[in-house]
C-alpha cells in the first residue's frame, strides 16, 4: 500500500494513529492478498499524491475507483491511457466541450488536471474487481472526510465541485465562506440530463479562481 509523502502528511498523521485506520489498513491488506483489488497499491494515495495540499485550487469529490481491469489510477474519474472512456467521463466531457469549446480528447487521463491544482478524491479508496462500492464502509469514509475538513479549513478561496448525492451528502462540512460550492447531478448517464448537462462547471470554476487572482484551469486534455 502507497504512502503520502508530501505535505498532506503532516496534517493528515493523526489519522494514521486512529484504531480506524488500524483495522483499515489490516483490511486493504488482506483484500489485496485473498482477491483482485483496485487500483494498483501502489496507486491508492495518488489523490494526493498529484495534488498537494498547498496547490489545491479545485475539489472534484467521486465515490469509488472504476472497478474493471486496467482503469483505476487513484484519480476520481480518470482512466490510464489506453483505456476506454467511461461513460461517465464522455459526459464530462461532452459539458465540458459545451462549456469552454475543448475538443473530446481520445483518452480519460485527468493527470493534467490534478498537476494544476485539481484534487480528484474518491471518497472510497479502494474497490474489488467488477464490485463496485464493494469497499464502502471499511474506514476509508472516515479518512477522506478528514481530507475534506483539512481542506475546508484552508485560509483561501477553493472551488468545490459536488456531482451526485453522495458527493453532496460532504456539503455539511464544508463553511468556509472563501470557499465555493458547485453542485449538479451526477454525470453518469443515468442522471446527465437532469441537469449535469447545462451546468458549467468548468467556466464558473475558473471565473471564481480569476475573480480571487488565481491562474484558471487549462481544462483541454490533450489527444494521446
Amino acid at each position: 500500500m502507497g504512502a503520502i509523502a508530501n505535505d498532506w502528511l503532516g496534517p493528515l498523521s493523526g489519522e494514521f494513529k486512529k484504531p480506524y485506520y488500524k483495522k483499515l489498513y489490516d483490511k486493504v491488506m488482506e483484500e489485496y492478498r485473498t482477491r483482485q483489488v483496485f487500483p494498483d497499491p501502489n496507486d491508492i494515495f495518488n489523490a494526493f499524491d498529484f495534488t498537494p495540499l498547498s496547490q489545491v485550487k479545485v475539489v472534484i469529490l467521486g465515490q469509488d475507483p472504476y472497478h474493471n481491469v486496467g482503469q483505476a489510477h487513484g484519480l476520481c474519474f480518470s482512466v490510464k491511457p489506453g483505456t476506454e472512456i467511461p461513460p461517465s467521463l464522455v459526459n464530462i466531457y461532452q459539458e465540458l466541450h459545451d462549456d469552454l469549446g475543448c475538443y473530446i480528447p481520445n483518452n480519460g487521463y485527468l493527470v493534467k488536471w490534478a498537476k494544476q491544482g485539481v484534487m480528484l478524491l474518491n471518497t472510497v479508496l479502494t474497490v474489488r474487481a467488477h464490485a463496485a462500492n464493494s469497499h464502502r464502509g471499511i474506514g476509508w469514509e472516515e479518512f477522506t472526510d478528514a481530507a475534506i475538513r483539512i481542506l475546508n479549513e484552508q485560509d483561501r478561496p477553493m472551488v468545490f465541485i459536488l456531482w451526485g448525492r453522495p458527493a453532496q451528502l460532504k456539503k455539511s462540512m464544508l463553511n468556509n465562506p472563501k470557499h465555493l460550492i458547485l453542485e449538479a447531478p451526477h454525470p453518469s448517464p443515468l442522471s446527465a440530463y437532469r441537469g449535469f448537462f447545462g451546468s458549467r462547471p468548468f467556466s464558473r470554476t475558473n471565473a471564481f479562481l480569476e475573480e480571487h487572482g488565481l491562474a484558471p484551469i487549462d481544462w483541454q486534455i490533450e489527444n494521446i
